[in-house]
């Protein structure tokens, strides 16, 4: 079985290191844009701001994270059900989204897909960027099949028993997924005849009904990922447990059932959406914290039971009995703080009355980056130091480095944010190259923040330099541990009398159906509405 999951597992490390290269790409041309919001540079004619932005926030929101959790999903997948398997079909999933990454990468460089991250119509890219999105949604689910598939094998013959939690948090998070890039699926039905030329024109206010349909899922595919390493991993980094399996469990499938049916609330200055919709998904997006909560319950209670049992009690002695110098452990607890101020901007951006105020402004660019990049990015790096190590079998290089990388991607990002927010609160607009407005005096009153910005930006970018000489050197040296062709690894495993776990939780077709018809009821009205109405077909645009 070992050799069979090396061969395995070797798509599983090109995943890590293409999500590596996709970070150090886009995280380049996020700072570039930094600087030119800072006016510190000029975009070049030949590679302007909106391109910047587009490769940024393509390769940083969907490249990096996608190829990222795939790979950890899999790895658990395959560490925690170990059977004799074929190579093949990990390794189409894992050629699939690279081909799809490839194509959407050469016609956002060449200045062909400049439509933001959002591929916002009636902004029209080239067909390959659409090819390549869908290559590399259809990847992605070729991965989830796979996760699928080893949970049917393990069940012949474990018919009784629950599903290894590890293994359970992934497949509800490609559950999710599923049904989420549904509505990738139809738009790219919508937009790849658009862009062939053999439709006259696009209903925007469809295609982007479509996006929102996916883009707030997208976000807890993200979150997903990072709380299967916060309830499996992490706590074997503190001699912890994880509080409850019956409680994981749940939480995943209240991620699963509640993440869709909110995504109208991105859409609150959308025209064509009556109040009644945007109101709904506003309650129904409250409701989504509720899973959060649970999770920072569970994460700190776990915490505080790791202390207790070496005699320690109190918050003080709680926090300081934890192992702030492992990498592994401070990259996701340190995102872990960070999400506290994405949530409360998460809050704020839900409420129809606060979010017409910061809508359109680098507020909400701020939330987006302490949530991507705190919580998810950060747990991520963290358990790149654990999960390289595990695949290649060699030591971890330059284990103080990988300590001082997290914490520098905390001050980066925790500067960057706030000074972000507050511009926001100024009203510095988002998506938007030219911030100086000729020298206007309400202009100026958000100059130091950009300032603030690009620094922040900077120490992050450090950072990234940092941890790709680690995770580089890790891969290259030759120091292995002895004897071993791949490292073994232990999943957390739940606190000693937590309670047995309910079987119903482990039904994953009547939850994935579930799912579907709440999304369904949230968005039944909104598309029916839509599609009475008159469509006025937009041409395609390319205004950069």
């Amino acid at each position: 079985i070992s050799a069979c999951l090396v061969g395995s597992e070797m798509c599983i490390r090109d995943s890590v290191y293409t999500a590596t290269g996709a970070l150090v790409i886009g995280a380049l041309f996020g700072l570039l844009q930094a600087y030119s919001r800072a006016d510190l540079v000029s975009a070049p004619a030949w590679f302007d701001y909106y391109r910047m932005l587009t490769v940024h926030g393509v390769l940083m929101a969907l490249v990096f994270t996608t190829f990222f959790i795939t790979g950890i999903a899999l790895f658990s997948t395959y560490r925690a059900i170990p059977r004799e398997r074929s190579v093949a079909w990990g390794w189409w999933s894992f050629l699939l989204m690279l081909i799809g990454t490839l194509m959407a990468a050469v016609t956002i460089l060449s200045g062909n897909a400049t439509v933001l991250y959002t591929f916002y119509a009636p902004l029209k890219a080239h067909p390959a960027f659409y090819f390549g999105a869908t290559f590399l949604v259809l990847g992605t689910w070729m991965v989830g099949y796979e996760i699928l598939e080893n949970i049917a094998w393990w069940k012949r013959d474990h018919r009784d028993e629950r599903v290894p939690l590890v293994v359970y948090c992934a497949a509800v998070t490609f559950i999710m997924w599923f049904i989420a890039t549904l509505g990738v699926v139809a738009e790219m039905g919508l937009l790849i005849p658009w862009s062939l030329g053999w439709t006259s024109g696009i209903n925007v206010m469809l295609t982007r009904m479509f996006f929102w349909y996916f883009g707030h899922p997208l976000v807890y595919f993200w979150i997903m990922g990072a709380y299967l390493i916060w309830y499996n991993i992490l706590p074997k980094r503190y001699a912890g447990h994880t509080l409850s399996d019956g409680l994981t469990r749940l939480v995943f499938l209240m991620l699963l059932l509640l993440s869709t049916p909110v995504g109208i609330h991105h859409e609150f200055m959308e025209p064509a959406i009556a109040s009644t919709w945007k109101f709904l998904h506003t309650i129904t997006t409250f409701g989504v914290a509720v899973p959060s909560f649970m999770t920072a319950f569970a994460i700190f209670a776990s915490f505080e039971l790791a202390a207790r049992a070496r005699g320690k009690r109190g918050f003080i002695a709680t926090v300081t009995n934890l192992p702030w110098g492992d990498p592994v452990f401070t990259g996701p607890a340190l995102g872990m703080l960070l999400f506290i101020i994405g949530g409360f901007g998460g809050v704020v951006n839900a409420s129809y009355a606060m979010d017409s105020l910061v809508h359109n402004t680098i507020w909400i660019v701020g939330h987006f980056h302490v949530t991507v990049g705190g919580p998810v990015a950060l747990s991520f790096i963290g358990a790149a130091y654990w999960l390289v190590p595990a695949l290649t079998g060699r030591k971890l290089f330059a284990p103080k480095l990988a300590l001082w990388q997290t914490y520098m991607w905390f001050v980066g990002m925790l500067i960057m944010s706030i000074a972000m927010h507050w511009a926001g609160l100024l009203g510095s607009p988002r998506r938007t190259s030219e911030v100086t407005y000729l020298g206007a005096q309400a202009a100026a009153a958000w100059h130091p923040e950009m300032i603030a910005t690009a620094i922040g930006g900077t120490l992050l970018y450090i950072s990234i330099l940092m941890f790709v000489i680690v995770a580089v050197g890790t891969r290259l040296r030759n120091q292995t541990e002895p004897g071993l062709a791949y490292t073994p690894v232990e999943f957390a495993t739940p606190q000693p009398g937590s309670g047995t776990t309910p079987p119903v939780l482990d039904h994953f077709g009547r939850w994935a159906v579930l799912a579907v018809v709440l999304a369904l009821a949230a968005y039944a009205g909104p598309f029916t509405e839509l599609l009475s109405q008159h469509a006025y077909l937009a041409p395609g645009l390319r205004t950069w």
